[in-house]
């Protein structure tokens, strides 16, 4: 996988599943920001994906130095 790709891949998974979800609406609107961030990072799965999506990439970047 190549920088380019994964980077497209993340746009397409935030602009899918986290653009408007609601569960993230309804953390951030009860108990703000923070704990919002917080769900999505350790409990959601896109997030995790998203998480293994970012490690991936900065796997790449190393790659080339």
């Amino acid at each position: 996988m190549n920088k380019l790709s994964i980077i497209n891949e993340i746009d397409e998974m935030m602009e899918t599943y986290c653009e408007g979800c609601f569960v993230r609406k309804q953390i951030r609107k009860e108990q703000g920001k923070t704990a919002a961030h917080r769900f999505c990072i350790s409990e959601c799965s896109i997030g995790s994906q998203l998480q293994f999506l970012g490690n991936e990439l900065n796997k790449v970047g190393t790659e080339h130095k």
